[in-house]
């Protein structure tokens, strides 16, 4: 272990709506890119702890230890440091962009104070622009320090002294109990204006004003289960993921962030993949949330119809938030990566895959969102039918599949289950909706993908549904074929399948997406268990009947969550977080086992 980096679980999440930052325990924003979600990085050492930038404030005794929580039902962020000589405290959240509109201003602020006997912090803010790959000028004057760079400038204010350190800024400050102090940092368009000077009231206003935001928004969950609070950080999570002024959720926060400590399957996620959006409409949905249901459906709509009148494929894997299809794919070499973990990538080359699933969750999120759809256009139908259409002309053909593996295409079994799923709400919504479409041709499809998949998805060795046809490798998105009504839950081809994975793909409860060594996937090494797997586990599970397996699998679950409720894309084998945090994919799948096994042991109660 390399105790420059910090474990990637050890970070709290702050966020504005449009862009996020990771802060440690440490008292370390040591992840921070802004404009948006997807732009440079500005606090990168999570990637390169001597070249990526970072911004610390903690105390300088090197004795004491810190631990970190949320202000209750909010993303307000507290690191509580227990010094030999007090206990102190650094609060960092980022004041909501309400507007709607996107913006080049973004605002970190960290409020400092000491709750018990005396504490001095030090402040060290480093800013490292382009990925470190940008040079910056710094000005500092009694106003505060102002870092400009090309194309993007910042601002750092102080309520306490700032001195110069180079090109960077470091700073002292000394409180005894019931003190205070804060330091803004605000990232603008060059020539940006700085903000007013940071006064303890005000940003103490502030603050409360940022606190009744999120504990307003979180009043609209209608969840009422038995893991409210476990349910109600990862709907904040979703929440902070989304981009506000278009609508569209990010996978995570971070990119590079490994899958294997030192391998290269470091990938950048800070992008809205068609599938994991979609899966989250109805997550959304269930808690309460229509406003951002509604808005990921329309994004997701309007990229149906970037494609009218183009040949090719009518949507692509994933986009930026703005709908931006283009992502190339770089390697930064001049970044080491999370503890050695080389490459890191900026831009992802997924993005021109071809993987038929998307197509199914998104006319699946569509078709669970049947009350927004009532706003759709006859264009916007008309665009819909189109994409079925060409789905019908296009789906008994090879993919990458659900797990974007770069070692060549293959005949999915999960592609074309989802493809089915397709056909099958497209059919419905048609219905439903009593809108013009070919449905004969819809229903002739849809029976005729079920028709291969239960003779050329099911292997007879494994009894079980597999990976791609012509082979016996089983694969966890399958889980989700009882949640998409493809198989009955208590079918009993599904149950040996439900079997053949516990026997093959699950470890103490936690579950791997397939065997890399046994279906090769064009990629060096291994990686953990894939946690969004590990809650569709849950789910099948309980919608199997098998409710004492499936609770006790969710409990140990939270088990691996972070100190602040998080997770990260994978769990290691020594327990450790791993792969991009926090994962949107992970907290929706989350919340979605929650409320299935609710109501599961509901039922079972009422009986």
């Amino acid at each position: 272990m390399d105790d420059r980096y910090p474990p990637i679980a050890d970070h709290g999440l702050v966020g504005d709506l449009q862009t996020a930052a990771l802060v440690s325990s440490r008292g370390v924003i040591d992840w921070f890119a802004a404009p948006r979600f997807d732009s440079p990085s500005i606090f990168g050492a999570l990637l390169d702890c001597e070249h990526g930038g970072h911004f610390q404030l903690a105390p300088d005794h090197p004795e004491g230890s810190s631990k970190q929580l949320y202000y209750p039902d909010t993303a307000v962020l507290v690191t509580r440091f227990m010094s030999p000589d007090g206990v102190g405290e650094v609060i960092d959240y980022m004041p909501p962009d309400l507007t709607g509109v996107a913006t080049d201003r973004h605002t970190l602020v960290r409020m400092v104070r000491v709750v018990r006997g005396t504490v001095s912090f030090e402040l060290a803010c480093r800013p490292r622009f382009g990925y470190g790959r940008a040079e910056h000028e710094l000005d500092l004057g009694p106003e505060g320090a102002l870092f400009r760079a090309p194309g993007i400038s910042a601002h750092l204010q102080s309520t306490f002294p700032l001195e110069r350190d180079g090109r960077d800024v470091r700073g002292t400050v000394t409180l005894n109990a019931g003190e205070a102090g804060s330091v803004v940092f605000t990232v603008c368009a060059p020539g940006g204006e700085a903000p007013p000077p940071p006064t303890v009231d005000s940003i103490t206003a502030q603050h409360w004003d940022v606190v009744r935001f999120w504990k307003t928004w979180l009043r609209s969950s209608r969840y009422r289960g038995r893991w409210p609070e476990l349910v109600h950080r990862s709907a904040i999570t979703l929440k902070l993921l989304i981009y506000a002024p278009t609508g569209a959720m990010i996978a995570a926060a971070t990119m590079g962030l490994p899958e294997q400590v030192g391998g290269e399957r470091n990938w950048d996620y800070r992008y809205t993949w068609v599938r994991d959006g979609s899966l989250s409409v109805r997550a959304l949905l269930d808690l309460g949330f229509v406003e951002e249901a509604t808005a990921f459906v329309h994004w997701l709509v309007a990229r149906l119809h970037d494609r009218e009148g183009t040949d090719g494929e009518p949507l692509q894997t994933m986009y930026r938030v703005d709908g931006d299809p283009n992502l190339p794919e770089e390697i930064l070499a001049h970044l080491e990566g999370y503890q050695g973990s080389y490459p890191v990538r900026a831009g992802n080359a997924a993005a021109d895959q071809l993987q038929l699933d998307i197509y199914g969750e998104a006319v699946y999120a569509l078709s669970q969102g049947r009350g927004i759809g009532r706003q759709a256009t006859y264009a916007g139908w008309k665009a819909f039918t189109r994409t079925l259409d060409w789905l019908a002309d296009t789906w008994d053909r090879p993919d990458e599949g659900v797990w974007e593996t770069r070692g060549g295409r293959k005949d999915f079994t999960y592609s074309r289950v989802m493809s089915w799923v397709a056909f099958d709400h497209g059919l419905r919504l048609a219905d439903f909706f009593r809108k013009p479409a070919d449905t004969a041709r819809w229903t002739r499809t849809r029976d005729a993908i079920f028709e291969q998949v239960m003779e050329r998805g099911w292997s007879d060795a494994e009894k079980a549904f597999v990976q791609h046809y012509g082979g016996d490798v089983l694969d966890a998105s399958l889980l989700l074929m009882p949640r998409v009504e493809f198989v009955s839950p208590r079918d009993p081809s599904w149950l040996s399948t439900l079997d053949a994975m516990d026997r093959v793909l699950v470890s103490d409860s936690l579950v791997y997406r397939y065997d890399p060594a046994a279906s090769p996937d064009g990629l060096r090494g291994c990686e953990g268990t894939f946690s969004l797997c590990t809650f569709l586990y849950v789910d099948a599970l309980a919608r199997a009947g098998r409710l004492a397996q499936a609770r006790y699998a969710f409990e140990k679950m939270q088990t691996y969550a972070n100190h602040v409720g998080l997770f990260a894309e994978e769990i290691g084998p020594s327990g450790e977080q791993l792969g991009n945090f926090p994962q949107a994919f992970t907290h929706l799948s989350l919340i979605m086992a929650a409320i299935t096994l609710d109501d599961a042991l509901d039922d079972e109660e009422g009986r």
